[in-house]
């Protein structure tokens, strides 16, 4: 058996049932039309002012930094554990290591540019903001 044939029923299988429960949920399910479940919010309150909020942009640096060193973690444990076994079968340690060390170095180059431009600084103290400003 080939097997493609077994990975597509997999994929057909995966999409083929959260579909029948969304259309089987969507028969079954009471439909009461009112006007208050068209409204913008559906707690009966009345929106006021606008729309756009004024919110800290470091939130997204953090979580973008995390991606980024969530993705190494997931990238640095298949190389841990296979590591052992192509030295083991006789690959030279060069060909093993220095893949993953600069992998590693680009990490480590991309938190230091993120640190220098204050990424990964969530407070700033009164005492550096007054001395940054005395000089």
């Amino acid at each position: 058996m080939n097997p493609w044939v077994a990975i597509g029923a997999l994929v057909l299988v995966g999409l083929a049932i959260p579909f029948s429960m969304m259309a089987v949920s969507s028969l079954l399910r009471p439909s009461v039309p009112e006007q208050g479940k068209s409204a913008t919010y559906e707690s009966g309150e009345i929106p006021t002012g606008t729309t756009r909020i004024r919110f800290n942009i470091q939130y997204y640096m953090v979580a973008l930094l995390f991606v980024v060193f969530d993705i190494e973690t997931v990238l640095i444990f298949p190389w841990t554990v296979i590591y052992r076994n192509a030295i083991d079968s006789g690959v030279s340690l060069a060909t093993v290591l220095v893949p993953m060390l600069v992998f590693i170095a680009v990490l480590v180059v991309g938190l230091a540019w993120a640190w220098r431009n204050g990424a990964v600084r969530w407070v700033r103290s009164p005492r550096g903001t007054q001395r940054s400003m005395e000089q």
